[in-house]
């Protein structure tokens, strides 16, 4: 289908969509459940800034796809799988049903919650010792010393 003949609310749902990282591929096909719609990859394509074939994407579209990508970076809030109780629930369901089939693959979610749940899937740092104490001044392994001054320079 050719880019003129979409509606506007066609368009919006592509451009948002791939501003949102969807691949082209995935947008053709969500436009075609959405709106019953068949539009091919390239055709998608025409409508993300970042590529060559968005580089003539009128001013709107471009306006629209900058807003939703700055959006999407910026709040992650409204993806459920970004908080982790919504991860360990999901965890914990799986582990369940992969008890009685799969003992292996039951331990690996086993050990993927209790990573969760001990920090390793989040930026923070650590900038104290035990119990907020300074951390300890690394020594140097290198010793720098001057050398005399033998009535030179």
């Amino acid at each position: 289908m050719a880019k003129g003949k979409l509606t506007d609310e066609v368009q919006t749902f592509v451009v948002t969509s791939l501003a949102m990282f969807d691949t082209p591929m995935t947008v053709a096909d969500a436009v075609k459940k959405e709106f019953g719609i068949e539009i091919t990859r390239q055709a998608v394509e025409c409508y993300d800034p970042t590529e060559k074939a968005g580089a003539k994407l009128a001013e709107k579209w471009k306006a629209l796809f900058e807003e939703a990508r700055k959006a999407f970076v910026e709040d992650t809030a409204d993806i459920a799988i970004s908080h982790r109780a919504v991860r360990l629930r999901a965890l914990h369901r799986m582990s369940e049903k992969a008890e009685g089939m799969n003992l292996q693959f039951a331990a690996a979610l086993l050990r993927q919650a209790a990573e969760e749940m001990g920090g390793t899937y989040t930026n923070r740092r650590e900038f104290t010792g035990k119990d907020g104490k300074d951390l300890p001044t690394p020594v140097s392994p290198v010793t720098i010393f001057q050398l005399p001054d033998n009535g030179r320079g």
